[in-house]
């Protein structure tokens, strides 16, 4: 099965967010064939806010780090990192991963389809196999967020050849509806705070990603470890020290026979 295959199944795809090797491989050993980088977690993780092509460099030594690894990446790109196509295509080449997610707007602002459209374009001609996601940041950005809006965008990156269209925040089910049925690619959503992975795959949903959250809610969960314990609590329970190190251990290896 590959990747693409993925999206074409009974049930939507979840695709889990990792933002560095760690996370990854205990994403892939709890049972998710695929796993996604999330930019903000990328770049939160060096210290840097979201968007503002923050994450270029990180995300490309991540993507090297996890080549080879036994299951499929997509790697999140926010716009490509520039503004010129041939130079997204040759960046999105040169990552080695199964699939990519690229969105329609920077900072924070949309920008025109057309240009969107011309990246997508120029990363399938580069890149024929390479599972190219196209965001659509209608919703998410608050701007011209209708739903008509969201499908002239979505057909553009589809007519460019983008295999997926990804509308985070969209989450009204009507809405929803309209969009999958207006779309003729797969469409990705992101969790919804009250649709379950099988009543988004009734929808039509056939990918949901995972977004920022786990490395939101890692982060939470840091915390109380340590405030639990500095108020008088037990330590939580976490999956052992030796655990985790055996696993980077067999993944560090797996690296130096490649």
């Amino acid at each position: 099965m590959t990747f693409t295959d993925l999206h074409h199944r009974a049930a939507p795809l979840l695709l889990p967010n990792a933002w560095d090797v760690a996370s990854a491989l205990a994403l892939a050993d709890a049972g998710f064939p695929a796993v996604g980088t999330t930019s903000f977690g990328v770049a939160a993780s060096g210290g840097s806010p979201d968007g503002g092509r923050a994450s270029k460099q990180a995300t490309q030594v991540l993507a090297q780090k996890l080549r080879g690894a036994p299951f499929y990446l997509s790697a999140d790109i926010e716009d490509g990192y520039g503004d010129d196509p041939e130079e997204v295509a040759a960046y999105a080449a040169g990552l080695g991963v199964d699939g990519i997610n690229i969105e329609d707007s920077t900072d924070e602002r949309l920008i025109d389809p057309a240009r969107h459209a011309a990246k997508v374009a120029a990363i399938k001609r580069t890149s024929p196999s390479l599972f190219v996601n196209a965001r659509v940041d209608t919703y998410w950005l608050g701007q011209e967020a209708t739903v008509e809006e969201s499908l002239a965008r979505a057909n553009a990156y589809v007519a460019a050849g983008a295999d997926g269209i990804f509308i985070p925040g969209a989450t009204d089910p009507s809405e929803l509806r309209d969009l999958v049925n207006g779309i003729h690619a797969p469409v990705n959503t992101l969790v919804h705070p009250e649709l379950t992975l099988a009543e988004l795959g009734v929808l039509g949903v056939r990918r949901v990603s995972t977004g920022s959250l786990p490395y939101r809610s890692a982060m939470d969960a840091a915390v109380r470890a340590a405030t639990d314990v500095r108020d008088g609590g037990t330590p939580p329970n976490a999956t052992p020290y030796r655990v985790m190190q055996e696993r980077l251990v067999r993944h560090h290896r797996a690296q130096q026979r490649d």
